[in-house]
């Protein structure tokens, strides 16, 4: 019923694709994570089983998706590079035909929803609090912190220098370390509820749900990268910045996915 329940309203809130498509994974995605914290907190608050932990990660999946949906509704109406960028880089929908459209608004709920699992389940199960839903909260906290310090860093530094790259902060230790807070938030979610999955299903949501998202944001760096490359490629110091520093996880001599053709972000 949990998952129903969380599935339903993430159907709900990214059906705003259907205004502008890419706001299925962009906008549609932010509001839907934070309308899943919100509906946890409600069934369950009315009809028992909230504990202290639960309640912590329920409210952090709203801060986490106010914080990016906020963000990125912002970005998308006060900056008309990004606007025009995401518009080059994505099919803006015109062109989409209706099945892909209802197809891509179900598959995209259905993610949400897998991602946010855990923390349903573990209601759903009336799980107490343990030491690793601590943990994961704690993982999930830093996360949201490093995306958000990350996305901040970027801004200001964008606006000082709007045709350079950016490498200063925490762009020294990763090239995509909004996407490494991304990873990082729902590697918390998952870890929480590894000692409170039960039968198949669960096991299937919840592992699904995390790899389809580090797929993707492997993929998003993937696609930043391209853009990087074709907008700096002949700068001396943007060659130097992507040797030596990796793309995405700190101290992993990744330094390239351009390759990876089937990576997707």
């Amino acid at each position: 019923m949990a998952f129903l329940i969380i599935f339903l309203v993430a159907l709900a809130i990214s059906a705003v694709g259907f205004y502008r498509y890419i706001w299925f994974i962009s906008i549609g995605y932010g509001f839907s994570i934070a309308g899943i914290g919100a509906a946890l907190l409600i069934y369950f608050g009315i009809t028992g089983g909230l504990t202290a932990v639960s309640i912590v990660m329920a409210a952090l999946l709203i801060v986490y998706g106010l914080r990016l949906g906020g963000y990125l509704l912002a970005r998308e109406y006060r900056s008309s590079s990004y606007h025009q960028v995401m518009q080059q880089a994505i099919d803006n929908g015109k062109h989409v035909k209706l099945p892909l459209k209802l197809l891509t608004w179900v598959g995209c709920a259905l993610l949400y929803a897998c991602e946010a699992s855990p923390i349903a389940f573990r209601l759903q199960n009336h799980a107490g609090t343990d030491a690793v839903a601590i943990v994961g909260a704690a993982i999930m906290g830093a996360g949201i912190l490093l995306e958000s310090v990350a996305d901040l860093t970027k801004n200001r530094f964008k606006q000082q220098h709007p045709h350079r790259f950016c490498d200063v902060g925490l762009f020294r230790l990763v090239r995509c370390p909004n996407y490494l807070g991304e990873i990082v938030t729902w590697t918390g979610v998952f870890v929480s509820g590894v000692t409170i999955l039960s039968g198949a299903w669960q096991w299937i949501a919840a592992i699904g749900g995390y790899l389809c998202i580090c797929w993707i944001m492997f993929g998003g760096a993937r696609r930043l990268e391209l853009r990087q490359n074709k907008e700096y490629g002949s700068d001396p110091e943007y060659q130097h910045y992507t040797k030596h520093t990796p793309i995405l996880i700190p101290f992993i001599p990744l330094y390239s996915v351009a390759n990876a053709k089937w990576l997707i972000g």
